[in-house]
């Protein structure tokens, strides 16, 4: 008995959750999805960017001051 009503529990959270995604949930438009990539794919360009300025930058810094200083 308590098997059953795990498989019937289960069921009812599948359907509820399909019904969720198809009629509650607002999909973005094509174009909406394509835009928001696009600003994900700039901004993840931009902060490797500063990442790699970064630690080229301490990097250069290590060799050229730290260790000679320490020598």
């Amino acid at each position: 008995m308590h098997n059953e009503n795990r498989i019937m529990g289960l069921k009812t959270y599948i359907q509820e959750a399909y019904n969720e995604l198809v009629n509650k949930v607002s999909w973005p438009t094509w174009k909406e999805l394509q835009s928001s990539a696009i600003i994900v794919l700039v901004t993840t360009l931009i902060f490797a960017v500063i990442l790699l300025v970064m630690d080229t930058t301490f990097t250069h810094l290590m060799k050229d001051v730290i260790y000679k200083i320490l020598e």
